[in-house]
């Protein structure tokens, strides 16, 4: 089993394939961890600021709660979970019995601390051999270059990467993908002009055929209300899962006791072969936002959950945005959703390998209102 920031056991001490592993950066790392914590503080300043403001004054009254509702919406919270925010917030105050305002801001990290923590969830791989990563997002969000990150970090924890160039109609996007797959020293599934699904196909194949840990399949940036552009999504989801289904057959195929024999190896008349992780690729479908959007993201996020049931998110851009209350809004719609929130597994705050970090809610709650 493998999980970020968690380097694999030796031989001798597998953890057991059904058991994945849980990802620990601060323990492991705890001086390049504290360096980009500084980084994602600097960078979510235009928002913090702004709420910070409020907690200035002498006395906690309706007049603070009010200027704490401005901003929070002009943050880009939302006005649902500002809402939720603000009667938490009173809710914590009066249990607490608090008279001082900078006591006040102490309470309302911990509220949203507490609203963000469903997102929180480490990216596991191993569950599958092989894991398939589908990425999608609109059009400049920055998701090849967290693609290209993304490997890095993976294969910086020793698992092996194979990259699909699946938007083949813009050659600056598989040129960019190609750097990066030169980078990592990784292989690389692109094929110009070719169909993206079917390039999605040969890659989910490739991979596990190679013994690759994971497929990461980049697809071309579109927004959602292109339709025949997310309905081609959909085709390249349907297309992952068929390749998936068909190395399957292969390797059971190939396993099968030869025609006419009278038990399988092993000895016994009849025998059942359980994998663990037997859901059909794509076993996550990550969709990459950009921060500065604000409540467009929020807007990114449902309709792509609606054509392809995303199972997480890269939050990318959140240095020097203004718009960081966003996660906010996320967390609350995530809170009502039927299969629960989509975690944030990653955040970036600028164009660096090391810019792109694991997602914690009480760390990015303090940054956010430092």
């Amino acid at each position: 089993m493998f999980s970020f920031f968690k380097k694999k056991p030796a031989p001798d001490a597998v953890t057991s394939a059904a058991t994945p592993v849980e990802s620990v950066p601060n323990a492991v790392n705890p001086a390049p961890r504290k360096a980009w914590l500084d980084k994602l503080k600097a960078g979510l300043r235009k928002t913090g600021s702004s709420i910070a403001t409020v907690f200035t004054g002498t006395q906690i009254d309706d007049a603070l709660y009010e200027d704490l509702e401005a901003a929070l919406l002009m943050a880009d919270t939302g006005t649902a979970a500002t809402q939720h925010l603000l009667d938490d917030l009173k809710r914590r105050v009066k249990e607490n019995k608090t008279t001082e305002p900078q006591a006040v801001k102490a309470l309302l990290i911990d509220a949203l601390a507490e609203l963000l923590k469903p997102l929180e969830k480490p990216l596991q791989i191993g569950l599958h051999k092989t894991t398939v990563v589908m990425v999608a997002g609109v059009n400049g969000a920055g998701k090849t270059t967290s693609i290209g990150k993304l490997t890095k970090h993976l294969s910086t924890h020793g698992a092996s990467v194979l990259l699909a160039a699946a938007d083949t109609f813009r050659a600056a996007a598989r040129e960019q993908l190609n750097v990066w797959a030169d980078r990592n020293t990784v292989d690389i599934v692109s094929q110009e002009g070719a169909d993206p699904a079917a390039v999605s196909y040969d890659a989910v194949i490739a991979g596990k055929a190679r013994g690759k840990d994971v497929v990461l399949i980049d697809t071309a940036g579109r927004l959602p209300t292109q339709l025949h552009l997310m309905a081609e999504l959909q085709k390249i989801k349907r297309i992952i899962a068929k390749a998936d289904g068909a190395q399957a057959d292969n390797n059971r195929a190939a396993a099968e006791p030869p025609q006419g024999s009278t038990a399988p190896l092993g000895g016994s008349a009849t025998h059942t072969v359980v994998s663990v992780g037997a859901i059909s690729a794509p076993h996550e479908v990550l969709l990459v936002i950009d921060g500065n959007t604000g409540q467009n993201a929020l807007m990114q996020v449902k309709a792509f959950d609606e054509a392809l049931s995303l199972t997480g998110l890269i939050v990318t851009k959140l240095d020097g945005t203004a718009k960081g209350g966003v996660l906010a809004a996320i967390a609350l719609w995530g809170s009502q959703r039927a299969a629960g929130a989509v975690p944030v597994y990653f955040v970036g705050v600028g164009e660096k390998v090391e810019d792109l970090e694991t997602f914690n809610a009480q760390e990015f709650a303090q940054a956010l209102l430092a």
